[in-house]
């Protein structure tokens, strides 16, 4: 049998980050080789993803993270089955390293496939699925480049990225802000050319159907609902919205008082549950 040190378990806890007694059984299973004793964590964390599989992971940690001349970031999510897990603190470290290593891929598949410290990505995953012993998976993936790019995260929850036309005076706070408006509206687009024309075409009807209930003449419908489309611009694109800090203004107006050249020009948002 060999001679399983406390140095070896640290080594291999250091590698894994699996629990203590898990990494001194998995090294006495494989009488001391580390790259067997590896193998079995990994083996253990696909039997629990195996017998997971049905189970949500709608919790987690949403991570939003930008490159050091701030012209590129992602956000993503790593989820897990429970709120515990997902506050822990080597989980969210997890979730950090996830997302910085995120900054060099342009798609979920490509960070899953790429190396995480001598295994990929994809198996950190399901080692980590045995050491906690819940369903652990990336969940949302989005990347966003731009002349000047902030971000936001909120509660852990909610991550947003927010891209300038133009890195100026105060672009730091001023994406920031429109980051935080991003998480705290939802908006399904960031003006109305990026809202889908099916939506719009519900909308439409949605709004002559009301209006028809309210006995209105069908000659007036078109008219009228083009205001209430005009509405629904304003709550739901993100350079519409009336701006969270100040309500007398857009969110378009917003940035322009920071530079009056300056524009939006991109934002991505991802979330939890």
């Amino acid at each position: 049998m060999a001679n399983i040190t406390a140095a070896d378990v640290n080594k291999l806890r250091t590698i894994t980050g699996a629990g203590m007694m898990d990494c001194k059984k998995a090294l006495v299973e494989a009488e001391g080789d580390f790259d067997l004793a590896i193998e079995n964590l990994r083996k253990k964390g696909q039997k629990v993803a195996a017998n997971r599989s049905d189970r949500e992971s709608t919790e987690g940690a949403a991570i939003a993270v930008i490159n050091a001349d701030k012209t590129a970031g992602v956000a993503i999510t790593l989820n897990c089955e429970t709120d515990f897990v997902g506050k822990n603190e080597s989980f969210v470290k997890l979730a950090t390293d996830l997302a910085n290593q995120a900054l060099n891929y342009a798609t979920k598949e490509e960070l899953l496939a790429s190396d995480f410290n001598g295994i990929t990505v994809a198996d950190k995953l399901i080692e980590q699925t045995g050491v906690i012993g819940e369903k652990i998976e990336i969940g949302a993936f989005e990347r966003l480049e731009g002349a000047f790019v902030g971000s936001y995260i909120h509660a852990g929850k909610i991550a947003t990225l927010v891209a300038l036309s133009a890195n100026v005076d105060g672009a730091d706070e001023a994406a920031k802000n429109v980051a935080m408006q991003a998480a705290a509206m939802n908006p399904i687009a960031l003006n109305e050319a990026g809202v889908d024309a099916a939506i719009i075409e519900k909308e439409i009807e949605i709004a002559k159907e009301q209006l028809r209930a309210e006995g209105k003449p069908e000659a007036m419908l078109d008219n009228i609902s083009k205001g209430k489309i005009q509405r629904f611009y304003k709550d739901n694109t993100l350079v519409n919205q009336d701006y969270i800090k100040d309500s007398s203004m857009s969110v378009a107006a917003y940035i322009k008082s920071v530079d009056a050249n300056l524009t939006v020009s991109g934002f991505k948002r991802v979330a939890l549950g």
